[in-house]
């Protein structure tokens, strides 16, 4: 397996932010190439549990090496959205200490160009995060609708020229299959109208497609309800967001429950009820500028952390 080189974002603002109880169980929802992971690790005691999460099969593999190097630590080759199901069948329901997601994707997925993830290597264009299983964005791209694709690039990327982008997609695949990342950042940049200055014009549509086929919006949706479940008092969640969708979804996750119960006036209900179950710790948190300019992925980070009140 080749090496890559991947720079954890946020690292010490994260696990400084994580880990309130060195003898707790933690939960990395994204191990990656388990930066994040282990300086968590050498933060605990010996009595400590860490259990990882990723959809990547190469990830799973670099998990299974430190696993076999550290018994306070295993991995789960799955989605975070399946978070409660796993942590219920190891036991750890309500005694979790803490619990990280690192989202997007890693710097080694981005760089391997047989991955299909960026449009400055040309290669398969596949994007799954799991290519184990699912339908990679060559197969999708082959056969949704126009009005499927333009939703997508409008909603999960934000992109203005999303209906002239996927009539070009789908005119240019009667003419030939759409099979690498080359050929479909070819067609959304012909198809984009004006160009952004220092932006390819494929960023928003490869991102929007990438944020589809791996059902990353939903699956995040369904991991902050689930995190409350699972942690135990006190215990923190800790989220790490690169993109404005994701990022707006957690702070209003955190702001809702903040609130607490919406309750219908006259219906009788004890104080202990009213209470929220969540509250913020602290205002976001972005990378130094020291950081960016070490690692230009982590300038649209953005870590928000909460805590469990009950």
């Amino acid at each position: 397996m080749r090496s890559f080189m991947h720079e954890t974002v946020l690292l010490n603002e994260a696990v400084e932010a994580l880990v309130t109880d060195e003898s707790g169980c933690y939960i990395d929802g994204t191990f990656g190439r388990g930066g994040h992971t282990r300086l968590v690790l050498s933060r605990l005691s010996e009595q400590a549990k860490v259990v990882g999460f990723d959809k990547d099969p190469q990830a799973i593999a670099t998990g299974l090496e430190l696993a076999a190097e550290d018994a306070r630590f295993s991995i789960v080759h799955n989605s975070f959205a399946e978070l409660q199901n796993e942590i219920e069948r190891l036991g750890l329901s309500g005694k979790v200490s803490g619990i990280l997601l690192d989202l997007g994707v890693s710097s080694p997925q981005l760089d391997q160009a047989e991955r299909g993830f960026s449009f400055m290597k040309d290669g398969p264009l596949d994007m799954r995060m799991d290519t184990s299983r699912g339908v990679s964005a060559a197969e999708w791209l082959a056969t949704a609708e126009v009005d499927d694709i333009s939703w997508v690039l409008r909603e999960y990327g934000e992109e203005r020229f999303a209906k002239r982008m996927a009539r070009a997609i789908v005119r240019e695949r009667e003419e030939q299959p759409i099979l690498t990342t080359a050929h479909l950042a070819r067609i959304v940049a012909e198809a984009h109208p004006a160009w952004e200055k220092h932006k390819h014009p494929a960023t928003k549509a490869f991102q929007a497609i990438r944020i589809y086929i791996n059902n990353e919006l939903e699956d995040l949706k369904n991991v902050l309800e689930q995190a409350i479940e699972v942690l135990a008092i006190n215990g923190r969640l800790v989220v790490i967001s690169f993109h404005s969708l994701e990022d707006r979804m957690v702070k209003r996750f955190i702001r809702d429950r903040e609130k607490g119960p919406v309750v219908p006036r006259h219906i009788p209900i004890t104080q202990d009820q009213m209470e929220p179950p969540i509250k913020a710790v602290g205002k976001a948190v972005k990378a130094s500028r020291d950081e960016v300019e070490n690692n230009i992925r982590s300038r649209s980070a953005i870590m928000r952390t909460a805590v469990k009140l009950k």
